[in-house]
C-alpha cells in the first residue's frame, strides 16, 4: 500500500483556509427566514399562559408559536442508550426516562429550554420580537445537587418517577468487602469531576428549506444525519427518501452534536408550514445554556492493596448529575463503570452507579463519555496508594499493569455493546515506559529534588486508559467509478474536522489502484447513501474505514473481471495502479480504468465486455469493539504563593492500532489534550443555588488559549487489531480522557513536601490556594495534638 500509513496532508484544509468552507450559517437560500427561540427564564416552574400577541404584531415577523401551536407534531426527542439485552440480563439495569417536548409542555425544568419559537425576515428582528414574548410563571422547588436530588422529601423533577434517579445499577466482580476487609492498606478518597462540555468552535446551527415536490432539504451542524433524517421523517409524516438530511462543513462536535435537539426538530417543522426556508444559528450564550453538557461526577471510592503496592480491590459510589432529562439512557454512567479498571489487574470491583436528574441543562456524551471520569478515579486512587505504600507512583503501576503475555484479557465485564471486555491488543507496560522515557522521568525526579531545595515546586503526574473504540452496530459506504475513471466515496461517516476526506481516499486509493487526488470524499448526505449511523465513539474508521477499503475492493474485482475480458487474460495475471490496469510484464500496455468502463457499457453492436456497475456498497459490522490505549505524562511547576499552575511539558505515548495517517492521529491526541487540558485547569460550567447559570459567556467559561497549552509530544504505539481487516482502532477521543488525572496528579506531586491533595477539578488557582490551606491547618492541628 502506497497510501495507508502515508504522512499525507490533509485534503480539506486548502479550502477551509481560503475561507471557502461552508457551514450552515454559509448558506443563503433566497427568501429564507430567521428564527430565535423563546427559553425559560426559570430553572424550575410551572409555565401558565404565554403571550405571543406582541411578538406577532412586530414588523417583519412571519410567525411566533407555542406548544399549543404545534401540538398535533410534538412528539418527544428520542432517547438512546438503551442496554442490550444481554448486558441488561446481567447487570439489571434500573431506567426510567422522561419526555421532553421540542417546547416546554406545562412544566419547564432547567434554564434555557425552549419555550416558543419566533420567525421573522432575519435575526435581528426574530431577537427583538422573541423578547417581547410575556409568559406567566409559577416557581417550584430547584434541584442542583445529586445529593439533595436522593434526600427524602426532595421534590420530584418528574413525579411519576417516584424519586430522582434516572439510572441505578450495581456491577460487582468477585467479592470487593472481603478483599478490602482483608486488605493490609486501603485508600479512601472523595474524588470530583465538575461539568463541562465540547464548546466546538461553530455553536449548532440547522438550515431547513421546503422542495417543490413537497419535500424538504435539511442542513444541519450535526454528527448525527441519518438519525435526524429518520426522525424529522416521523415528524412530518413523510418518507424518509422525501427528507434529505445534509452535514455540510462542521465545525467541531465532540459528542455534544450527537444528541437530536428541540431546534433540530422545530425549524424543519416551521419551514414545512411556511412553506419558506428557515434558518436558526446558536449564540454561544444559548449554546453554554442550552447545548448539553457533560461530566460532573462524584465518587466515594476505596481501594485495597497489599503492603508492597499490589492492588487486590476496589469498591466505588459513583453520582452522576444527569441535568433535567436523560437522552443517552445508560451510556455515561456504564461507560465509566466499564472503563476504570483500565490497564490494571483486578479481580475484586464493586460499584453502585445513580444518575440524578437536576434543574441543569441535560447530560449527554462529550468527548470520551464517561471514560475521563474512570480514569480521573482510578489513577487518583492509585496515586494515593503509591503516597501510601512509599512508592513511586511508576513502580505501582509496572506492578499491577496487564502484561503483553496475558493479552487477550478478559476484564470480567461486559462492555456496552453486551459482548466481554476483553482487551484485544497492545502493551500496557511497554506503552507506559515509551512515555518515561520520552519525557526523562527519571532525570525530571533528579531534578525535583534540587528544585525544591530552591523552593521551585514542580512534579510529575500520569494517567492510563484503556479505551474501547468503534462501537458498532454498522457504519455503511458506497464506492463507485464515474465515466472518467474516479471514484466516489459515500458514507453515512460525517466529518467534523476529522480529516474523513484525507483519510477515506487514502484507503479507497490503494484498494481501487487509484491515485489519491481521484477520490472524491461524501459524507453526511443521507442523499448519497440510505442508511448510516454516524461520527461519534471513536468510531468512524474503524467502521467506515472498513467498509470503504471493503466496497473497493469488490469494485476492483470487478474492474478487473472486465479488464481480463479486455485482455483476453485471468484476473491473477493483472497489475493494476494509477488508474490504470495491464497484464503483468507489460506496462506499457496498460489501459485507463475510463477505457475499461467504456468497453463495459453496451453499444449498438451488442452488450459491453463486462456488466458495467462499477460500484458496491458495504455495511461493515463489527464482532464487538476494539481497544485502544495509551499513557500521559504531566510536567507541571506550581507557585504555591499564588497557586497558579503552569504545564512545562505533556508526552502521550499511544496505541491506536494500525496508523492509517501520521499526521491526523497527531491532530486528534493533540486536539484531545488540548481540550482535557481546559477540563483539568479551567472549563467548569457553574449553576447557583436557584439553578442559573454563572458560566454564561466565554469570559466566566475559561477555555484554554495557544498560550495555555505546553508542547504536546506524541509517541506512537502500533499494535493492530485482530477485530478488523485494517488493524485500526479509534483515536478521535483519546487525547480527552487522561489530562484531568495526570496534571491533577502532577500538581499533587509538586506540592507533596506541603501534604496538599487535589480530589477535584479543575485545579483552579483557587484550588490549589485551598488545598495547601487545608495541608496547614491538619499539620497545624497534628502539631499541638
Amino acid at each position: 500500500m502506497t497510501h495507508v500509513g502515508a504522512r499525507v496532508r490533509r485534503r480539506e484544509d486548502p479550502r477551509l483556509l481560503a475561507g471557502l468552507g461552508q457551514y450552515v450559517d454559509d448558506l443563503r437560500p433566497p427568501g429564507c427566514l430567521h428564527a430565535a427561540v423563546v427559553r425559560s427564564p426559570h430553572a424550575h416552574a410551572r409555565l401558565g399562559r404565554i403571550d405571543l400577541e406582541p411578538a406577532r404584531r412586530h414588523a417583519g415577523v412571519a410567525a411566533a408559536l407555542a406548544f399549543d401551536d404545534l401540538a398535533a407534531q410534538m412528539m418527544p426527542l428520542p432517547i438512546a442508550g438503551a442496554p442490550p439485552p444481554a448486558l441488561d440480563a446481567r447487570v439489571g439495569f434500573r431506567v426510567k426516562s422522561a419526555a421532553q417536548y421540542p417546547l416546554a409542555r406545562g412544566v419547564a425544568r432547567y434554564v434555557g429550554e425552549p419555550l416558543a419559537v419566533v420567525v421573522a425576515a432575519d435575526r435581528y428582528t426574530a431577537e427583538d420580537a422573541r423578547v417581547t414574548a410575556v409568559a406567566e410563571w409559577e416557581p417550584l422547588p430547584v434541584i442542583t445537587d445529586p445529593e439533595r436530588g436522593l434526600a427524602a422529601g426532595a421534590v420530584l423533577l418528574h413525579p411519576e418517577w417516584g424519586d430522582n434517579v434516572a439510572v441505578a445499577f450495581d456491577v460487582r466482580l468477585g467479592d470487593p468487602a472481603r478483599a478490602l476487609a482483608e486488605a493490609p492498606i486501603v485508600v479512601r478518597r472523595r474524588l470530583r469531576m465538575q461539568r463541562y462540555a465540547g464548546m466546538p468552535l461553530e455553536p449548532r446551527g440547522v438550515l431547513a428549506i421546503p422542495e417543490a415536490r413537497g419535500g424538504l432539504t435539511v442542513y444541519a451542524s450535526t454528527q448525527v444525519p441519518h438519525w435526524l433524517q429518520r426522525v424529522l421523517a416521523e415528524v412530518l409524516g413523510l418518507a424518509a427518501n422525501r427528507v434529505r438530511v445534509v452535514a455540510p462543513d462542521v465545525g467541531g462536535g465532540f459528542g455534544t452534536k450527537c444528541s437530536i435537539y428541540p431546534e433540530d426538530v422545530l425549524i424543519p417543522l416551521l419551514a414545512a408550514r411556511l412553506r419558506r426556508p428557515v434558518k436558526w444559528v446558536e449564540t454561544r450564550q444559548e449554546h453554554l445554556q442550552a447545548a448539553t453538557h457533560s461530566r460532573e461526577q462524584q465518587h466515594e471510592v476505596e481501594l485495597g492493596a497489599t503492603r508492597d503496592g499490589e492492588i487486590v480491590a476496589l469498591r466505588d459510589r459513583l453520582l452522576l448529575d444527569q441535568g433535567a432529562y436523560n437522552p443517552w439512557g445508560i451510556v455515561q454512567p456504564y461507560n465509566t463503570v466499564g472503563h476504570m479498571l483500565g490497564p490494571f489487574r483486578l479481580r475484586h470491583f464493586g460499584v453502585e452507579a445513580r444518575s440524578v436528574v437536576t434543574n441543569k441543562t441535560p447530560h449527554a456524551p462529550y468527548r470520551g463519555a464517561g471514560r475521563p471520569e474512570a480514569v480521573f478515579v482510578m489513577d487518583r486512587i492509585v496515586d494515593a496508594l503509591a503516597r501510601e505504600c512509599g512508592r513511586d507512583p511508576a513502580d505501582v503501576r509496572r506492578r499491577n499493569f496487564v502484561r503483553p503475555d496475558e493479552l487477550p484479557h478478559d476484564v470480567g465485564l461486559l462492555y456496552r455493546d453486551g459482548h466481554p471486555l476483553v482487551y484485544d491488543s497492545g502493551d500496557f507496560p511497554a506503552t507506559l515506559e515509551a512515555a518515561l522515557g520520552a519525557i526523562d522521568y527519571d532525570g525530571l525526579r533528579r531534578a525535583q529534588t534540587e528544585a525544591r531545595r530552591r523552593g521551585v515546586w514542580r512534579g510529575l503526574g500520569m494517567s492510563a486508559y484503556v479505551e474501547g473504540t468503534g462501537i458498532g452496530p454498522y457504519e455503511g459506504a458506497t464506492v463507485r467509478l464515474d465515466a472518467t475513471g474516479r471514484a466516489v466515496v459515500a458514507t453515512g461517516a460525517c466529518s467534523q474536522g476529522q480529516g474523513h476526506e484525507t483519510v477515506y481516499a487514502q484507503i479507497a486509493a490503494d484498494a481501487l489502484g487509484l491515485d489519491l487526488e481521484d477520490v472524491t470524499v461524501i459524507g453526511g448526505d443521507t442523499a448519497a447513501i440510505p442508511f448510516g449511523i454516524g461520527t461519534f465513539a471513536s468510531r468512524s474508521l474503524v467502521l467506515a474505514g472498513n467498509a470503504i477499503g471493503e466496497a473497493s475492493r469488490r469494485v476492483r474485482a470487478r474492474l478487473l473481471d472486465a479488464a481480463a475480458a479486455m485482455f483476453e487474460s485471468s484476473p491473477a495475471d493483472l497489475e493494476i495502479a494509477g488508474g490504470r490496469v495491464w497484464v503483468r510484464g507489460l506496462p506499457d500496455r496498460a489501459v485507463p480504468f475510463a477505457r475499461i468502463l467504456q468497453a463495459s457499457l453496451p453499444g449498438f453492436a451488442g452488450p459491453g465486455i463486462a456488466d458495467p456497475a462499477f460500484e458496491a456498497t458495504c455495511y461493515q459490522a463489527v464482532p464487538t469493539v476494539t481497544y485502544a490505549s495509551a499513557v500521559h505524562v504531566a510536567h507541571v511547576e506550581v507557585d504555591a504563593d499564588t497557586g497558579r499552575v503552569r504545564l512545562l511539558r505533556y508526552v502521550v505515548a499511544h496505541d491506536c492500532g494500525r496508523l492509517v495517517n501520521p499526521v491526523l492521529v497527531d491532530g486528534q491526541v493533540h486536539g484531545g489534550v488540548a481540550q482535557g487540558i481546559g477540563g483539568a485547569l479551567g472549563e467548569d460550567i457553574v449553576y447557583d443555588e436557584a439553578g442559573q447559570l454563572l458560566t454564561g459567556t466565554l469570559m466566566e467559561y475559561a477555555v484554554p488559549t495557544a498560550a495555555d497549552l505546553p508542547p504536546l509530544e506524541t509517541v506512537h504505539m502500533e499494535f493492530p487489531s485482530p477485530r478488523n481487516p485494517l488493524g485500526v482502532k479509534g483515536v478521535g477521543e483519546g487525547g480527552a480522557i487522561a489530562p484531568p488525572a495526570a496534571i491533577a496528579a502532577a500538581v499533587e506531586d509538586a506540592l507533596a513536601p506541603l501534604g496538599a491533595r487535589i480530589t477535584e477539578v479543575p485545579v483552579t488557582a483557587a484550588r490549589v490556594r485551598a488545598a495547601i490551606e487545608r495541608a496547614r491547618g491538619a499539620g497545624d492541628r497534628h502539631a499541638s495534638a
